[in-house]
Order: C-alpha cells, then structure tokens, then sequence
C-alpha cells in the first residue's frame, strides 16, 4: 500500500475493492443476487446487543462496548474497513480482566450504521473518538488499532499527543496504493453502486480469505459475521459514500509528530497491505517496535488471537499501562 514521490511499489488490493470486483464480475456475468438489508432488531438479538450499547456523539448513535473494571487503565480497539467491534471479541474477554477495554462500531459499519452528516473524513472519526472518551471521562487511553482502525489511531495519537499514553497498530493504512495518489479525490465506478443490493456470502467469503495466512482459520461462523454486519442497515450504502470521500495525504509528516513509543504488529502473509509496509512505518516512526508472524495475514487478533496478544501485553507492561 506504499507510494513514495518517485517510486512506486504495487500492492495487493484492499479487502473492499475485492469485494466490489467480485460483485462487478458477478454483475458482469449476468448474475443478479439481490441481498437486502438484514433489519437492527435482528441483528441486534443475534448479537446480544442492549439499548445500554449505544451512546450518541456528535448526531451519531455509536453502538459501543464497555468491559473491565472501571477504574483500571483504559485501551481503545478499533476495527479495519468492513469490519466491526466483534473482531476483538477474543481479545477483548482476555483483556477485560485487568483492564477498561472500549470498543465501538466505527460509523458507517456495523450497528453504528451511517453517519447522519454523510462525513466519513478520518478528522471527524477522530474527533468523535475524543468526544467519546470525553464523555465516558477518559483523560488517557492506549489505542490499539487495526487496518483503517489503525490510521484513525495513529492520526489520533499526533493530533491528542497528552490524551493518548500507548499506540499499537496492526497492520496499519495510511500509504497509497497503486491508482491512488495523494490529494486526489477518488472516483467510484458505477459499478460499485450495486453494492447494496448484491452481496452473496459466498464471494464476501472469497474476499475475505487474502485476510488470512490459513485460510482454514477462516470459519463459517466469522464469514456470517461479517456478512450479517454488512447488512445492517444502510451501510453498505456508507461504504460507498466513504471510498468517495478517501483523499489519501502523504502519511510521513503525521507520523513524525508521534512521541509515544508505537507497537507495530504485522502478518507476514497479509494480503491486503503488505508485510514490507512495516518497514515504511520504521523508518518514519521516532520510537517503534516491529512484531511480526511469518503465518498470519491481516487480522492477527482473529487468525490466531491468543499467540498475537501476546507482544501487546509485553508492550503494555514495558509502558507501565497495568492495573493497580
């Protein structure tokens, strides 16, 4: 996913775009799979959601979740590009015993749904990332962050340097890819529109699979999902409406104005942003530590949870971020 001003080195694309270019072969193709949207309360008995898991910030209705005790130091965990707060469900229970772990549907996916402004610019997930620990009474807090999660995180990390104590990112966006430059807004092909209304699990399980080092970890039950997720309601529609809003900036002069030591953590099968990115994040970085598995791909904390919280919590003791 890396581009420098003079070179250029390709990538494999995004977990997005080969959704949309399996739906545009399968609409090419002359198949039509119509898939509507799966209704809230459905999906919220299914995935023991409360009317207590929403909190509103800034106009959105953020579905969040609040675990550990109160008191303890708090991590922040935010989800890739079509995902959702459940990729951290195992992490999540581990960590919970010693620590406040907050984890929240980024809007436009999930049980969050659609920004009611239509803005999904990274300044205003940012933002509503402060607002949020503004409002639950968090001074402090360690970001962990994976993919597009990630880039919120470390774009977060330089504009609140005193409110964030620890940075972890896995496998982070940031750098452009191949038909990406910086500064240029992006154009959605036509195609792409079709994508609220044609999404068969069986190809959103096909673009999944670059996600993972194994693909034999890839189970039915996490393709349901993230199929369920979505298609809750109107997201898919504000999928579309982000890929529009994408200007890619030259992530260096960002990352420099990081202070806290950062955790990298990276698959080196990852097949949606590639394992050498690490090294642009090295190089720009003023203190961070690269972790990687040479069997993992892009979502370590679902392909193999246990083995990868493992250097988090070494980084989390290392900073001294430990319950009382």
């Amino acid at each position: 996913m890396t581009s420098r001003r003079g070179s250029r080195r390709t990538r494999k694309p995004s977990r997005a775009i080969l959704v949309f270019l399996l739906i545009a072969g399968l609409i090419g193709g002359g198949i039509w799979a119509y898939t509507p949207d799966e209704s809230r309360a459905v999906l919220e008995a299914r995935y023991h959601v409360a009317p207590t898991d929403y909190v509103d910030i800034d106009g959105v209705h953020l579905h969040v979740k609040d675990s550990g005790p109160k008191g303890a130091p708090v991590l922040v965990l935010l989800h890739g590009f079509g995902a959702s707060l459940q990729t951290w469900d195992i992490w999540s229970e581990r960590l919970s015993t010693n620590y406040r772990v907050i984890r929240f549907d980024l809007p436009g996916f999930g049980l969050t749904g659609a920004d009611p402004t239509g803005d999904y610019a990274d300044d205003r997930a940012v933002r509503i990332l402060s607002d949020l620990l503004d409002r639950l009474g968090i001074a402090k807090a360690t970001l962990i962050g994976n993919s597009m999660g990630g880039k919120i995180a470390w774009k977060c990390a330089a504009s609140h340097p005193t409110r964030v104590e620890g940075l972890v990112l896995i496998s982070p966006d940031g750098y452009a890819s191949p038909g990406f430059a910086y500064g240029e807004h992006p154009t959605v092909p036509v195609l792409m529109h079709a994508l609220p209304y044609v999404m068969p699990k069986s190809l959103l399980r096909a673009s999944i699979l670059p996600a993972y080092g194994d693909t034999a970890h890839l189970s039915d039950l996490t393709v349901t999902r993230y199929w369920d997720m979505l298609r809750a309601p109107k997201v898919r529609e504000a999928i579309i409406a982000r890929l529009g809003q994408t200007v890619l900036e030259d992530p260096r002069p960002t990352l420099q104005e990081i202070a806290v030591p950062v955790l990298l953590i990276w698959g080196e099968k990852d097949g949606m942003i590639p394992f050498r990115n690490a090294q642009d994040y090295l190089g720009v970085l003023k203190s961070a530590q690269l972790v990687s598995f040479p069997d993992l791909g892009h979502v370590p904390q679902e392909e193999d949870p246990d083995r990868s919280l493992k250097p988090v919590l070494a980084y989390l003791a290392a900073r001294r971020v430990a319950a009382p």
